[in-house]
């Protein structure tokens, strides 16, 4: 009896397309499919002599799907999902949904939300294998529009015609002092009070420093009112610079949970500063989502991520 051929060898010239749409680029569509680029390159051409479509265009070393790829690509997914519904249904055995999604987030996304909802994906996806980066929210945003990550969960919007956010969570902003600080004892200050400490500021280029400096914008200040004693590219990193008298710092509340409930540090609440912020899942709207990263969104949709309170 001749044994079964894989998936990727019964549908070969929509799954070759599929994965040349998904990583815009004919090399890395070889390499994941193992075969040739020539072979890749042969299969595109086919179809586009067939449908007398041009299906790719090309830019900057990669390759964007034209509008007719974009029909295209939408058809072919459609084909794809029957046919392993049929084998499913033919068969009684589940095809594991298998692939690598490639994200990128922000520090506090990728710090302190990432971990938990990548546990709760991956139970429900075991052969998805993901790789995550984490930096700051304009560096993400630059991955997401290079092709070099499928995903970004950041910490603020940009004006980019490129680019697609969605939202996927909500983050709250709190002054943290350590204990026995001048501030430590009080709940509330004003923003002319903290301007009087020195304070330690995420890096440029961060989301939580840029919602910062626009809450101090809509009360009429800005960084040159304070003294400002470090800047740093880490949470931890401004925790502990913190514990240690360095100064005072405005944090996530994802971020200082645990500090906040064992007491070594202290939330005081900036009364006249509104430091809330949304969270967003950016895409590239030019380049189509593979599988696995179309796998996350859904599972966002149905296990939204909830709103973690101040610890009193």
């Amino acid at each position: 009896m001749r044994e079964k051929e894989p998936e990727e060898l019964q549908l070969p010239y929509l799954v070759t397309f599929s994965k040349a749409a998904e990583l815009s680029n004919f090399s890395a569509a070889a390499q994941a499919l193992r075969l040739s680029q020539a072979a890749v390159s042969q299969r595109v051409q086919a179809l586009e002599k067939a449908l007398d479509k041009s299906l790719f265009k090309r830019k900057g070393g990669r390759v964007l799907l034209t509008g007719a790829g974009q029909k295209l690509y939408e058809y072919a997914q459609r084909i794809l999902d029957l046919h392993r519904e049929t084998r499913r249904e033919v068969s009684g055995h589940e095809t594991p949904l298998s692939g690598e999604l490639l994200l990128g987030a922000s520090s506090v996304p990728g710090e302190y939300l990432l971990p938990a909802l990548l546990s709760s994906f991956g139970q429900k996806h075991l052969h998805i294998k993901v790789r995550a980066s984490v930096t700051d929210s304009m560096s993400v945003m630059a991955q997401v529009e290079r092709g070099e990550v499928n995903l970004g969960l950041v910490g603020k919007k940009a004006e980019n015609p490129h680019l697609e956010f969605r939202y996927f969570a909500s983050d709250k902003m709190v002054l943290i002092v350590p204990p026995g600080h001048a501030l430590s004892k009080r709940k509330k200050v004003s923003v002319k009070q903290l301007s009087d400490h020195a304070i330690i500021l995420r890096e440029s280029g961060s989301g939580l420093r840029g919602c910062f400096e626009k809450s101090l914008e809509r009360v009429g200040w800005s960084l040159a009112d304070f003294s400002v004693a470090l800047e740093l590219g880490s949470n931890e990193g401004i925790k502990e610079a913190v514990l240690r008298g360095v100064g005072v710092a405005i944090l996530s509340t994802y971020s200082v949970q645990k500090e906040l409930r064992a007491g070594t540090l202290l939330a005081v609440e900036v009364s006249d500063l509104r430091c809330d912020r949304d969270m967003f899942i950016v895409q590239d709207k030019r380049r189509v989502l593979p599988f696995p990263a179309r796998l996350l969104l859904n599972f966002l949709e149905s296990h939204p991520i909830p709103t973690i309170p101040l610890s009193p």
